[in-house]
């Protein structure tokens, strides 16, 4: 099977001596593995780093075995934030959650434009809520609604925080996110509490009934915040 696709880099490890198997999200495929021949060569190794967005041309006997794939850079994003830990520990946060949750070769245009629009938007102040709000939507999108909006009645106006039961599991959840509105205040405690609650639904809903490992980058990410 020949195709090729845009894609972001999710995760890559070393294979044999001077090769990767690199896992990709297409925009048409999905998550995809494939092998890199060449991919600790200084040129290639440049440019394969967590996030980038890459052309690959993928060549594959069958479906069921993995493909080789030759890469191309389209467009730089992990070097950009080399010297904000925030930023960086946000984009691998991601790309590890992607890389745990994503189905094999199943295609979800809708959470690649959103993981896409998440990038383009990093830079700017309120970014750390689009982080919380883009694991809300990736939780919506692999089947699981929390439906926050359906309790905005219930909630007081005045209010930073409330406690609500959804599935048998109580959560503190931050007024905003069930508001849906970003907030104009930017506190560690709202941060906190926030990437606490989505850990919590990503926790329960997808990595313990599974038995997934859930990404330390994202522990580590959300221990920014204290």
């Amino acid at each position: 099977m020949n195709w090729e696709d845009e894609c972001y880099l999710l995760s890559k490890k070393k294979f044999k001596e001077n090769a990767n198997i690199i896992n990709v999200f297409t925009q048409k495929k999905g998550k995809v593995s494939g092998i890199v021949y060449g991919g600790n060569s200084r040129k290639i190794r440049n440019y394969l780093q967590i996030s980038n967005k890459l052309i690959v041309f993928n060549n594959s006997k069958n479906e069921n075995k993995i493909g080789y794939f030759k890469t191309e850079l389209m467009k730089p994003i992990s070097p950009n934030y080399f010297n904000d830990k925030k930023r960086t520990s946000a984009i691998i946060s991601l790309c590890s959650l992607l890389n745990s949750l994503l189905p094999d070769s199943q295609p979800n245009e809708k959470i690649y434009r959103l993981f896409e629009k998440f990038l383009e938007n990093i830079n700017l102040k309120n970014w750390i809520y689009l982080y919380i709000f883009f694991e809300i939507n990736l939780v919506k999108e692999l089947g699981f609604d929390t439906n926050l909006k359906s309790y905005d009645n219930f909630v007081k106006k005045d209010e930073f925080f409330t406690k609500l039961e959804i599935d048998n599991y109580k959560y503190e959840i931050p007024i905003f996110l069930i508001k849906e509105i970003i907030p104009s205040d930017i506190t560690e405690s709202t941060i906190k509490k926030s990437l606490f609650f989505t850990r919590s639904i990503l926790l329960n809903k997808f990595f313990l009934p599974n038995n997934l490992i859930f990404p330390k980058s994202r522990i580590i990410f959300e221990n920014y915040f204290s």
